[in-house]
């Protein structure tokens, strides 16, 4: 879809990760360089910071919720995105965004912007990260 046929209230849910394993964060840790063991040392998790488990990086939540935008609308341009962490996500974790399109403006030479909110829950219903994106699109 382009950012040009969009419409206030339109809005897209895509599931992210389904049982999110701890092999997949600590692929993360790899990817990003984050290696604090709160993410992938069990007895660090619980014993030191006083965790339940390991939990996967704020960071690879916030990344995985950008693709409820990139895959609705594979030309536009992301011009601004942020998020806020509500809750830790956890090995087993199933993750679902919406993105929901807050405003949208038409410029006079066939170009849009919109900007959307995103809410990401678990299998729980829970919100993880709530945020925003910015997006635009050229004629």
């Amino acid at each position: 879809m382009r950012v040009h046929d969009l419409a206030v209230g339109d809005s897209r849910t895509q599931v992210l990760v389904e049982d999110l394993s701890r092999t997949q964060i600590v692929m993360y840790a790899g990817a990003s360089g984050d290696f604090n063991p709160m993410h992938s040392d069990e007895v660090f998790a619980v014993q030191t910071a006083g965790l339940q488990t390991v939990m996967a990086h704020g960071q690879f939540t916030m990344g995985a919720s950008a693709r409820v935008i990139t895959g609705w609308l594979e030309t536009a341009d992301l011009t601004a995105f942020g998020m806020r962490f509500r809750r830790q996500v956890w090995p087993g974790a199933t993750l679902t965004a919406t993105a929901t399109v807050t405003s949208v403006e038409h410029d006079g030479d066939g170009g849009a912007r919109a900007e959307l909110s995103i809410v990401t829950v678990d299998q729980t219903g829970s919100e993880v990260v709530t945020g925003y994106a910015r997006v635009r699109e050229g004629s």
